[in-house]
């Protein structure tokens, strides 16, 4: 089995809530006492430093302390230190590019995948740890060397997934049909549409849909299916 731990958060705040608000226990309960520090990734926003103070505050009123990346002289060895990392949300472009530039993509697979460090993303963080990109909401701003991103999950995710607006007139394609889009092309991999509140814990083999909404499912070739908070999704990590 994979020693593999990670929480992969929708969003990062819920509407009435602070930031990490709503997933804090999971957090705290995700790291544990034997991480100290948590290595932040905040490559998806422009003002990286603003970010950082955002997320220090958070982690640091969790009990832990954190280091942003971008102040570190070595990204690549400040990987190779880490005890936990955590990706931040914003643009998903911006974010893959970054970590392709910074040469941190094999780093931080090695760190997760072999080392079993925990790893932790929210938004854009949560679809960097899949397969590729190409499920994000984000617009291309900058051209990544490539879409295929960590990895770290044989499938991909939608964070924030929208439910179709019964009462709305807009006639653009909704989430689901963009997603449909994706599954035309041949050798499409599962897409987990993670509403807003909805994160997947993984352990090694297992995967569970935790948070306080659902998730809906979308496989390639077939109609897609709604699942609630509890249910196992550990058969997704079967590589297909």
């Amino acid at each position: 089995g994979s020693p593999r731990r990670l929480l992969l958060v929708s969003n990062s705040t819920l509407h009435g809530g602070g930031y990490l608000g709503h997933c804090q226990q999971h957090i705290q309960s995700f790291l544990g006492e034997k991480v100290k520090r948590v290595l932040f990734v905040p490559y998806a926003l422009h003002d990286r430093d603003a970010y950082a103070r955002t997320a220090r505050a958070k982690f640091e009123s969790l009990g832990y302390g954190l280091d942003s990346i971008h102040e570190s002289c070595d990204p690549v060895e400040a990987v190779r230190k880490s005890e936990a990392i955590f990706i931040g949300g914003g643009n998903t472009f911006r974010l893959l590019k970054a970590l392709y530039d910074n040469c941190l993509i094999q780093e931080i697979r090695k760190r997760v995948l072999e080392d079993g460090i925990p790893y932790m993303g929210s938004s854009a963080g949560t679809n960097v740890a899949t397969i590729s990109i190409h499920t994000t909401n984000d617009m291309p701003i900058v051209y990544p060397p490539s879409l295929q991103a960590l990895g770290l999950v044989p499938f991909n995710i939608n964070p924030h997934y929208l439910d179709p607006d019964v009462k709305s007139t807009h006639m653009g394609e909704t989430r689901e049909e963009r997603i449909r889009q994706y599954h035309e092309e041949p050798n499409t991999p599962p897409v987990l549409g993670l509403r807003e509140g909805a994160l997947l814990l993984v352990e090694g083999d297992k995967a569970t849909l935790q948070g306080v909404t659902g998730a809906r499912l979308f496989l390639r070739g077939k109609k897609p299916t709604e699942h609630e908070p509890g249910t196992d999704f550990s058969f997704l990590l079967i590589d297909s």
